[in-house]
């Protein structure tokens, strides 16, 4: 049965159905690139060029040799103008009908590489978090929000801090170890807003330089225009800032527990809206994942519902011992 997210829907469908579509496409000419996303092999096809072009930009090259671990298939249709989000838990195999832009393209691809950890948890021991991940010197911060809530922003402004790299600004893979939560990022180059450089001026000639796609969006690294050096492929959470937009609420920041967290971030389901199962199995897989990151790390909640110059400074208050 089909459930309804903002614009388009979206439907579990079962191994016979994702088989007519694929024959369904068996004649329509379709470009074919595979992603390497945290060493899983994630297949694109689609009828879309623009598409193809950033996935290229924006992720890990694979081999084409590689046996794909999950497939995105973007694709217009001619007949039906809805658009839709169809997937296939056992291959894998995620149909996206008439995508208007790139962003859900690259989303939905790195919820499905999530899916896939998720089902081998035990071999592979990686959990997925939709939020950005900025280190200083090998300790690092992980912002996660709601849509809307300001974290590529805050995240972007970080990055201009003495010894800030990046590691995500949108979504990144965690190994639990006996002490430390590691984080990995999972693209190649960061999927940027137009409006960034209206907030950070630095910003505005990679704005500039930049094909956009119809959202105002496109595929850009950060290094050129702050110079060598400022990614970084994993870091060791210490901090974690959620952040939400309550104007009721005056307290800008505030250090909060481990269940305040996990209220949150249930009520919020984990912030991510690319989680392609969400059954009672899948659900409680996150959450005990959740709470055993957050046990290890400082947890604090961030209203930006004030002027960004405001809410920063207190984000830039936190990492400052990140710093020394």
């Amino acid at each position: 049965m089909a459930e309804k997210f903002g614009k388009y829907s979206y439907e579990i469908i079962k191994t016979e159905k994702k088989d007519e579509l694929l024959h369904g496409l068996s004649k329509k000419y379709l470009f074919d690139r595979k992603a390497n996303i945290h060493g899983i092999c994630i297949e694109l096809l689609t009828d879309n060029k623009e598409f193809k072009e950033m996935w290229e930009d924006n992720f890990y090259y694979m081999s084409d040799d590689m046996r794909p671990h999950g497939r995105i298939v973007a694709v217009r249709d001619e007949l039906d103008a809805t658009i839709r989000v169809l997937y296939e838990p056992v291959s894998k195999t995620c149909f996206i009908i008439n995508a208007d832009y790139y962003g859900w393209v690259k989303s939905f691809a790195l919820g499905v590489a999530a899916d896939f950890l998720e089902e081998y948890v035990s071999i592979h021991s990686r959990f997925s978090v939709h939020g950005s991940c900025i280190d200083f010197s090998g300790r690092g911060i992980a912002l996660i929000a709601t849509s809307g809530t300001g974290k590529t922003t805050h995240s972007f402004g970080l990055l201009l801090m003495d010894k800030a790299k990046l590691v995500s600004d949108d979504w990144f893979f965690v190994k639990l170890t006996k002490d430390d939560v590691i984080a990995y990022g999972s693209e190649r180059e960061s999927y940027i807003t137009d409006d960034i450089g209206s907030f950070w001026k630095v910003f505005e000639p990679l704005v500039k330089g930049t094909k956009l796609d119809t959202k105002g969006r496109g595929v850009a690294n950060v290094e050129n225009v702050l110079g060598a050096f400022k990614k970084r492929s994993l870091t060791v959470i210490r901090k974690v800032v959620l952040l939400k937009r309550d104007p009721d609420d005056k307290t800008l920041m505030r250090k909060i527990t481990v269940d305040e967290a996990m209220e949150y971030l249930v009520k919020n389901n984990f912030c991510n809206p690319y989680q392609m199962v969400r059954d009672e199995r899948k659900l409680k897989l996150r959450a005990d994942f959740f709470r055993k990151m957050l046990k290890e790390t400082e947890i604090y909640v961030l209203n930006t519902a004030g002027p960004i110059e405001e809410t920063h400074t207190e984000v830039r208050k936190i990492v400052k011992d990140l710093q020394d």
